[in-house]
């Protein structure tokens, strides 16, 4: 007897994963990029699930950079106008669409997971298409189905009561065209705010291999242009909320908030709603967990 498996059993063993034939496409939130889901991405190819990580525009190896940013001193950070001010969520939509295209023709199985602030981009996407997504997972993300604006729940006493990071803006954001944070921040107060922000779990010795990654900028047109939606082109798609019990950036009870809203406004297909305890960037912190909540409902 073959106390041992051959090559060819064990390749039939990884075919049948649940998860075999589906990709996730991972779309990062406000001022992050594609290699901050390398963590996670790593955890889903051990559970048997391809994926692929895109940068949104003006994210990433080609963000563009205020021109003092990396100078001593960082003059005109407050002031120069964003060159992603003109930047609209249409168009953060198209490069997501662009990477459902090519995925779909590959893939049986499509998961389309919006973290933060690209809730917005991805739901356009979605809405724009939802032939080409089989299911759709906000990560503490953005969802426009009660409210068109991410602002507007930004905004909501369910947010503001207890959120932290309020200080964390540099600059006015109509002048700037984006909503502009300092990574490279000299005060060390800042820093660690940033930090209990976004990567409460991550260690402040440990904290700048993290926000060193982080450029500046976001579009102001990402959380302020209306998203609308419909019942029967994105309310039709299965979708999935993560919602994390500790996050500081976007608040336990606006997370509720959205959910409600959007179960609202599609009564017959409500959310299936997971939960992972920590902060804002689980990716970062806590990526098997997080890659077991993603393939979940795969089952």
């Amino acid at each position: 007897m073959n106390r041992f498996p051959s090559p060819r059993s064990k390749v039939k063993s990884a075919m049948i994963s649940p998860a075999a034939g589906t990709v996730f496409v991972l779309v990062h939130g406000a001022w992050h990029s594609s290699w901050h889901w390398a963590r996670t991405q790593r955890s889903l190819a051990r559970l048997g699930a391809a994926s692929v990580a895109l940068d949104l525009p003006g994210h990433g190896f080609d963000a563009p950079l205020p021109s003092g940013y990396l100078l001593p001193g960082q003059p005109g950070l407050a002031t120069e106008k964003s060159a992603l001010a003109g930047l609209t969520v249409d168009e953060c939509a198209e490069s997501v669409l662009s990477t459902l295209r090519e995925v779909r023709r590959h893939y049986r199985t499509v998961v389309l997971v919006a973290h933060s602030a690209s809730g917005g981009p991805v739901s356009l996407a979605a809405e724009t298409a939802p032939d080409l997504v089989d299911r759709i997972v906000y990560l503490s993300a953005f969802v426009p189905a009660g409210r068109p604006r991410f602002v507007d729940y930004l905004t909501a006493p369910e947010q503001t009561a207890t959120v932290r990071g309020g200080s964390l803006g540099v600059g006015d954001v109509e002048s700037l065209g984006a909503f502009r944070v300092n990574p490279l921040s000299p005060d060390p107060e800042y820093v660690e705010e940033l930090r209990r922000t976004y990567y409460q779990e991550i260690p402040a010795e440990g904290f700048a291999r993290w926000h060193l990654t982080l450029s500046p900028d976001l579009p102001s047109a990402v959380p302020m242009t209306p998203v609308r939606l419909t019942a029967d082109r994105w309310g039709r798609l299965p979708r999935t909320f993560v919602r994390l019990a500790d996050d500081w950036a976007a608040r336990p009870a606006m997370q509720d908030l959205m959910i409600n809203d959007a179960d609202a406004f599609t009564p017959d297909n409500p959310f299936t709603v997971r939960e992972l305890p920590g902060g804002h960037s689980p990716f970062a912190t806590r990526p098997d967990e997080l890659a077991t909540a993603l393939v979940s409902d795969l089952r």
